[in-house]
């Protein structure tokens, strides 16, 4: 069990591009900066610092901190993709309950354009730069299709299904200012869209941006009146069936049951669900491994819901990152300050009515055919 004292205080966003000139630090201080003001805090209370970004080496957390102008006496970078962020979170509130530190920053962002996401995936681990990429791989798209088909196959998942998901977070990005695509999407646009990997097509594939996301977690006593974000539950699952290549399940699956016990909720009780949604199929699989549904049942399932932020389950209500776009890591915390951002009433026109309580969770590290992170975290306001 977390402690339940220790909470989120603020959270920050930048401006996301689709190209920039700007460069990543830009990002990430933006960030930083907001999620400060939000907390009713200055720089120099962070003793804390946690980065996520797979641009940031050669630098890590300690160097930029120097850049910061803060002193730390805890820091952390994150090692497992847009699943860390989250793992991030965890870890900063154990860092704080071991007395480490009082108030810590966790920043994730990446700048990013298309070319530099194929980039760096080829050269994302040792196996994929070794014996993926000199035969063609071609980034993420062909495992996710993969996934898709065999998914497909085993449940009778279809198109249309899936589409569910495309379209109603594009309807609550139309609401989202900071949303890079926010052009209306009916259902006939998401099925008849270009084609990319079969069965995807253009609106079931990610597009690379570059931003960054910012929160502070820190004593729940000391968070603006009426603020605090409390953190009922949270764990991370890495490597999660060991050597099955296209699972159609993932890392959450194995916490599932922990993750609600220690929140004394369920999945019923969340009034919106930020779910990782690089894929569709991924936001499938995670409404069946989170306990949503039944596994199997996820197309019936989504066929009788609606996801829009006054829908029957209010699903990544910014518009997530098919709608608003993925700044590499930045794409593991923006499910966070969302989630956030709906508790403390400050999501303005996407705003869920009386959001009281959210899961917010993670995914990352793409190896041989599937994610090798996977987190999630229960959040309630305080």
């Amino acid at each position: 069990m977390i402690s339940r004292d220790i909470g989120i205080l603020g959270y920050g966003q930048s401006i996301y591009e689709k190209k920039t000139e700007r460069h990543l630090f830009d990002f990430l201080a933006d960030a930083s900066r907001t999620a400060l003001q939000s907390a009713g805090l200055r720089m120099t209370d962070i003793d804390g610092f946690a980065v996520g970004s797979f641009q940031l080496p050669p630098d890590n957390a300690v160097t930029l901190a120097e850049q910061f102008g803060i002193s730390l006496g805890w820091s952390y970078l994150c090692s497992a993709g847009s699943g860390a962020p989250i793992a991030a979170v965890l870890n900063a509130i154990r860092a704080i309950e071991a007395g480490h530190a009082e108030y810590v920053l966790i920043v994730a962002g990446d700048a990013y354009d298309p070319q530099g996401l194929f980039n760096m995936m080829d050269e994302l681990t040792g196996p994929i730069r070794d014996y993926l990429t000199p035969h063609g791989f071609g980034g993420p798209n062909g495992l996710f299709a993969l996934v898709t088909q065999k998914h497909m196959k085993t449940f009778g998942t279809t198109r249309e299904q899936l589409g569910r998901i495309c379209v109603d977070q594009r309807a609550n990005a139309r609401l989202n200012d900071n949303a890079l695509l926010r052009a209306p999407m009916s259902m006939e646009d998401y099925l008849n869209a270009r084609p990319i990997a079969d069965p995807l097509r253009l609106f079931d594939c990610v597009m690379a941006c570059s931003g960054a996301e910012a929160i502070i977690v820190g004593p729940l006593d000391r968070a603006p009146d009426g603020k605090g974000v409390r953190i009922l539950s949270g764990y991370e699952r890495y490597n999660h069936a060991p050597g099955v290549v296209t699972p159609i399940e993932g890392g959450w699956v194995a916490f599932r049951d922990r993750l609600w016990d220690d929140a004394g909720c369920g999945p019923r009780d969340m009034d919106c669900a930020q779910l990782y949604d690089d894929y569709p199929i991924m936001v499938a699989i995670q409404l069946e491994d989170l306990g949503f549904c039944e596994k199997g049942d996820v197309g019936p399932f989504l066929e009788s819901n609606t996801m829009t932020v006054n829908g029957s389950l209010p699903l990544n209500t910014g518009g997530g990152q098919l709608s608003v776009g993925q700044a590499g890591m930045s794409g593991g915390l923006m499910l966070v300050t969302e989630t956030v951002r709906q508790l403390r009433g400050e999501a303005g026109a996407r705003q869920v009515e009386d959001a009281e309580r959210g899961i917010a969770s993670g995914f990352g590290m793409i190896g041989y055919g599937h994610g090798l992170a996977a987190s999630a975290v229960v959040l309630e306001r305080v």
